[in-house]
């Protein structure tokens, strides 16, 4: 029996990230050549006002592995994903962030946890290199949805996450509900699994999360809790 997975399709969402792309999908090619992991690099762009569909364009021109979707404006991060997994044909479907915090390194560990038989494998940023308005509030969200919801994670927010191909067409995402992807898919019974990972500081760009958004995922919170049980 051949080892899990042969391919595997990236859905990555950006937004005004043009100074992160070439660095990404590099590190992404090194580490997909020595894993013989065929593989897809899918960006998202949801309304970016910068270069970056630009150099989505030319990246895509210089690697025959790397597409591109382009929103008209801003939908948002769950509409993002729902893209790039309508589209993803790869064995494994894995989604990151594009601003480099994200270690492309760890990738052979979230398939090795796969080939464990987990469906959903989820990061966990241990040792987070946020500030403490982003990392307080996000402890006690995580707290909540895993009280809430018994699915057990230490770090739902992180957005970097493999899951088998099936997974990802079992789960309808919109408004905050990217944050719940292993909650929804619990709930239909797959298994989920986490790994601990590296997470690097920011060095281009602005976060897109404030208060706000984390308003709404409290809101969308109680709405997979109903859903789910």
């Amino acid at each position: 029996m051949d080892r899990f997975p042969g391919s595997a399709t990236f859905v990555i969402p950006t937004m005004d990230e043009q100074d992160t792309f070439a660095t990404l999908v590099e590190k992404i090619d090194a580490v997909c050549g020595e894993c013989s992991l065929h593989y897809t690099v899918l960006f998202i762009d949801d309304g970016s006002t910068d270069e970056t569909w630009s150099r989505i364009e030319s990246l895509a021109e210089q690697f025959e592995q790397v597409q591109g979707i382009r929103f008209r404006r801003n939908f948002g991060k769950a509409a993002a994903l729902s893209a790039g997994f309508a589209r993803a044909d790869g064995d494994v479907v894995f989604t990151m962030d594009a601003d480099l915090q994200d270690d492309p390194s760890e990738i052979p560990a979230f398939i090795d946890k796969l080939n464990e038989g987990y469906d959903v494998v989820s990061g966990w940023k241990q040792k987070r290199k946020d500030t403490l308005d982003k990392t307080l509030p996000s402890k006690v969200f995580n707290w909540l949805v895993s009280r809430m919801t018994g699915v057990k994670l230490h770090d739902h927010n992180c957005g970097f996450k493999a899951y088998r191909q099936a997974v990802t067409k079992d789960v309808t995402l919109y408004g905050e509900r990217h944050r719940f992807v292993p909650v929804l898919a619990a709930a239909n019974g797959w298994r989920i699994g986490e790994i601990p990972v590296v997470h690097h500081a920011r060095e281009f760009g602005r976060s897109k999360y404030g208060v706000s958004r984390l308003a709404k995922g409290f809101l969308d919170l109680l709405t997979i809790f109903f859903l789910t049980t």
